[in-house]
């Protein structure tokens, strides 16, 4: 008992008090958090029930939450790209960075109509990115005059949609390319009779 007071300046009855009080008080917070253990035969209803409400749901989820499936592009220039920025939802939603597309259409929360990025979609974002801005007029793929520490944070923006997004073409000036008249594409300064 001499140990108690010496180690802890308490009288024993009050070292025993508080340290029954903090049981008490572990319990009781415990008790908010955890809940005790149903009994079997209501454990064994709560789960086919919530089993029964899980598939439901994910029915429910998929037919509201329909994502246009994954197409790839090839080459598609600037102004074909707008087409793809959420607001026809047949369409997958897709976003350019560093001239590269990836279709984003799985965080239709984020950059489809009224997501906090919409704007970037059915575009090419990195000037906005680099800077990281939501200027319209940084919505632009120019990337000239940018600081090494800007370029490396668009650097890290592209790492990030690499990961996460699939690529589906790449974004070419109106310029480059004309169609054929098989519809094939070949640069403009080439003659189609091969001469």
């Amino acid at each position: 008992m001499d140990t108690i007071t010496t180690y802890t300046g308490l009288s024993p009855a009050a070292f025993f008090t508080i340290l029954a009080l903090m049981c008490v008080v572990y319990k009781t917070v415990c008790s908010m958090f955890v809940d005790p253990e149903p009994p079997e035969d209501l454990k064994n209803k709560l789960i086919s029930s919530s089993a029964a409400a899980s598939a439901a749901t994910a029915a429910n989820f998929s037919n509201q939450t329909m994502i246009p499936e994954t197409v790839q592009l090839g080459d598609v220039t600037e102004h074909e790209l707008r087409a793809y920025d959420g607001s026809d939802p047949n369409k997958p939603l897709l976003m350019a960075i560093k001239g590269q597309i990836y279709d984003v259409s799985r965080s239709r929360m984020f950059y489809g109509p009224g997501g906090p990025y919409a704007m970037f979609a059915g575009r090419d974002a990195s000037r906005a990115l680099a800077l990281m801005s939501f200027d319209p007029q940084d919505l632009t793929g120019n990337i000239e005059g940018l600081s090494d520490s800007e370029l490396e944070v668009l650097q890290d923006w592209e790492y990030k949609f690499m990961e996460k997004y699939v690529k589906v073409g790449q974004i070419v000036s109106e310029q480059t390319s004309k169609p054929t008249k098989n519809g094939d594409k070949v640069p403009e300064n080439q003659n189609h009779d091969g001469a």
